[in-house]
């Protein structure tokens, strides 16, 4: 490998160096943040599963004007904002697999990590949120 030829490219494009390095850090924060999120990321095949198996609950964090536009049929809506002081509407549920919802599977992350450390044990963030639930044609409520 020739280091000087890195060097003079580094040299000649660090707008592109620079972009590179953004990218790969905001790749390593988001992979280590879905990994100590505390919920562990199902698809929506597993997330019916474990709704049909062990009755479930689904948890829609989106916010209201995103939940009304189309959810998972009898999911808890608490909006990410409002979910620390109201994680205790979910106590009843404690024993079961809480799947924690948004639109696209970035943000329920933080939603498992605020019930994994109010002793949700059985938490699980459903990866590609509700466009992954409705590309896999599960059924949608507007009510």
């Amino acid at each position: 490998m020739d280091f000087a030829r890195i060097a003079e490219f580094t040299g000649h494009h660090p707008v592109l160096i620079l972009a590179f390095l953004g990218t790969l850090a905001l790749l390593v924060f988001l992979e280590a943040s879905r990994i100590f999120s505390g919920a562990k990321s199902v698809g929506p095949t597993e997330a019916t599963q474990l709704n049909n198996r062990e009755d479930a609950v689904f948890l829609d964090i989106r916010d209201d004007g995103e939940y009304h536009s189309g959810h998972i049929p009898g999911a808890i809506h608490i909006p990410l904002k409002q979910l620390p002081e109201r994680v205790s509407e979910l106590e009843k549920y404690r024993g079961r697999p809480i799947i924690a919802c948004c639109r696209s599977g970035n943000r329920s992350g933080s939603a498992g990590s605020i019930l994994a450390k109010h002793g949700f044990e059985r938490v699980y963030n459903l990866a590609g949120g509700i466009a992954a639930w409705q590309s896999a044609n599960l059924p949608v409520s507007k009510k």
